[in-house]
């Protein structure tokens, strides 16, 4: 599995919100819902995007865009237009002037109308730590043309919301994953794009295959010169070319895969800490725990107190 897939296989949908939208102009949605990721696509009509802390961004018929973080936004026919409404985890589906109450089919508000918008969407439930390192470098806004965009269309998106079927929630985590894989994918080829440095340095010969074994066997117990040696190149060339790249020293990189690792297991699983200080390269809990509190600032066992999950209405 290359590295990406595999950050990605931590933003995997589980239990996917999706829903459809029917409005009538004007109309603005103040997203609140505390969902970590969103994705978003116009069936018909134009949108904007509004974060808080950025420039406005419009979608159109077909584009895909991917809403990082937790903080509100707003999504409008106009960047202007003041929302009337607030979507919360507890109200999706809210009946207000200029959105109808939700009707027949299930996961669909409103019902068509000439000239109304009609708004997909998309929500994720959680993150793993290993998929921070990818997200945290997304922009707040990221948008996919239509063009670049081919899987799934948004007409088969649009039609499996609509319809209550055996086997949908499966098929609407799917969809949502492959929305996403599409944007990233798009987002990774376009030169003007700034994606995380390690990304970049999965193209190098001697940088991404240095990444790849780290990720590959992350309780391995490497040294600087063991990875030149897997890698066929000087310790010293090594390590220069791999800090110019990547931004920090091999092994620097190696610790935060390995906290990241850790910190994913101690939420997913009930395994001790002794256990995963193992998987993930650490000779007891001890190492683990010095390790963790230096990077986290906290103990691996006040990490796994769990958080609580989102989930819309």
């Amino acid at each position: 599995m290359d590295v990406v897939s595999e950050l990605l296989a931590e933003v995997r949908a589980r239990g996917a919100v999706f829903r459809q939208t029917i409005m009538r102009p004007p109309w603005a949605l103040r997203m609140a819902s505390g969902a970590p990721l969103t994705l978003a696509t116009m069936l018909r009509g134009r949108a904007w995007i509004v974060p808080d802390q950025d420039e406005p961004v419009p979608i159109d018929v077909g584009d895909i865009a991917v809403i990082r973080g937790d903080a509100p936004y707003t999504v409008a026919d106009d960047p202007a237009t003041t929302p009337s409404l607030v979507v919360t985890s507890a109200d999706y589906c809210p009946g207000a002037e200029g959105v109808e109450h939700a009707s027949a089919p299930a996961r669909t508000c409103g019902t068509p109308a000439d000239g109304a918008a009609v708004l997909v969407s998309g929500a994720f439930e959680r993150r793993g730590e290993l998929s921070e390192r990818l997200l945290q470098a997304l922009p707040a806004v990221l948008v996919v043309p239509s063009e670049g965009s081919p899987c799934p269309s948004v007409e088969t998106v649009a039609e499996e919301v609509a319809r209550d079927r055996p086997g949908q929630q499966l098929v609407l985590d799917r969809l949502l994953d492959l929305m996403l894989v599409s944007a990233l994918r798009n987002w990774f080829d376009n030169p003007d794009a700034n994606p995380p440095a390690w990304c970049r340095a999965l193209d190098d010969p001697v940088v991404g295959t240095a990444l790849r074994l780290l990720h590959d066997a992350p309780a391995c117990p490497w040294t600087v010169a063991d990875l030149a040696a897997k890698v066929g190149v000087s310790r010293a060339a090594l390590a220069r070319r791999f800090t110019a790249l990547v931004g920090q020293p091999p092994m620097s990189y190696l610790t935060d895969w390995r906290i990241a690792l850790a910190a994913d297991l101690l939420r997913e699983t009930d395994h001790t800490v002794g256990t995963i200080a193992r998987k993930v390269g650490y000779a007891n809990a001890f190492a683990l725990s010095v390790a963790f509190k230096r990077l986290r600032g906290t103990r691996p066992s006040d990490h796994r107190s769990p958080e609580p999950a989102w989930r819309a209405g």
